[in-house]
């Protein structure tokens, strides 16, 4: 039996009571910590090799941000809008992505540990070659999503929509309620390439 994806730890709580953070200057090699970013517009901005530690960002935006080569470590992100957004290759521990927009994301050989989707867009958001280990994903729409070439250890997914995921082998060991296993059905035929029969069951 597949043993069960671990929870993510939360974020360490700031020594300072206004926990409030200031909007960062978007740079490569931004270093964020110890706070709350409510509401804050970083689409477009690129923060790569950047280090997010003990975070909490409430909405706003980071569509098309590139986090690529990001060490992000105890953040929570709610409600944020992240579509586009790149974390091509980040180290990504301990982090939980609530309501959020993932679409067209990339986690592209990104290192995922302990790690929960929620209730996420993830239409077309690509895994290739991404390694997962205590990653839950939710009740999220991952219609058209890649997963090649991923390693997976101690996943879990419920109530997700994978219609036309590419590399769906690779959830081999996953765990997955059998409803949705049943929902499933068509991508996993797909992937293993069995054919619709005409004859009568």
């Amino acid at each position: 039996m597949a043993t069960p994806a671990d929870a993510p730890l939360p974020p360490r709580p700031p020594d300072d009571t206004d926990d409030e953070l200031t909007e960062p200057e978007p740079r490569r090699g931004v270093e964020l910590r110890e706070g709350t970013l409510t509401d804050a517009e970083l689409a477009d901005c690129t923060l790569t090799e950047g280090r997010l530690t003990d975070l909490r960002l409430v909405r706003g935006s980071l569509a098309n941000a590139d986090l690529s080569r990001c060490e992000v470590r105890r953040v929570e992100l709610t409600g944020t809008r992240a579509t586009g957004s790149s974390f091509a290759e980040a180290r990504i521990t301990d982090v939980r992505f609530v309501e959020c927009r993932l679409d067209l994301a990339s986690f592209r050989f990104a290192t995922l540990e302990r790690v929960a989707f929620r209730d996420c867009r993830l239409e077309e958001a690509d895994f290739y070659g991404a390694t997962l280990t205590s990653v839950l994903y939710e009740r999220c729409p991952w219609v058209g999503g890649t997963l090649s070439e991923a390693t997976l250890g101690r996943v879990e997914l419920r109530g997700c929509d994978l219609e036309g995921l590419k590399g769906a082998e690779r959830l081999r060991g996953a765990r997955m309620p059998w409803s949705d296993i049943i929902a499933s059905a068509g991508t996993f035929a797909a992937t293993l390439g069995i054919v619709e029969s005409d004859e009568p069951g």
